[in-house]
């Protein structure tokens, strides 16, 4: 197999000398992370997926979690201190993040934002994380990324 081609996340965590592993698969377009979980056979519990979201004072903020759960928009105002949060349209992602629906990384992101990922993650000790591009998963430790990210974990999903 030829060898796949570096993403600015991958880069990064290069830059870092951070270990990681990427795992590809096929995909033309975009698969919701559940689906992409049990496509490449990873546990659904440790894959998680990047949202971005926009605060009242108009600043945008990414937030990392589970592919299985929903981002509790009160509780995610409260960790980036927004009176509230909402979620940007599916079509404004590129111009925010410089990446599309479905490849959207924590790592690399185009501009300045802060940066939460669900505090489950600090109960793992691999995370999976878009590779920063459609049909790419990263395996990372997630406390390497809230390093690079300078973010911080929250409670930011429902209540299960």
């Amino acid at each position: 197999m030829s060898k796949e081609q570096k993403t600015n996340a991958m880069r990064i965590l290069d830059q870092h000398k951070i270990s990681y592993e990427a795992i590809y698969y096929e995909c033309d377009d975009f698969i919701d992370g559940v689906h992409v979980s049990e496509l490449i056979g990873i546990p659904i519990g440790s894959s998680f997926k990047t949202l971005v979201a926009q605060g009242k004072s108009k600043k945008y903020y990414v937030f990392v979690i589970p592919v299985a759960r929903g981002l509790d928009l009160k509780k995610a105002a409260k960790a980036v201190n927004e009176k509230f949060v909402e979620l940007i349209p599916v079509s404004d992602i590129n111009k925010v993040t410089g990446y599309v629906r479905g490849g959207c990384s924590p790592l690399g992101l185009k501009g300045v934002h802060r940066i939460v990922i669900d505090n489950s993650a600090e109960k793992v000790d691999l995370i999976y994380i878009s590779g920063g591009k459609l049909g790419c998963t990263i395996r990372v430790n997630p406390n390497d990324v809230i390093k690079i990210i300078n973010g911080i974990y929250g409670e930011i999903t429902f209540s299960s």
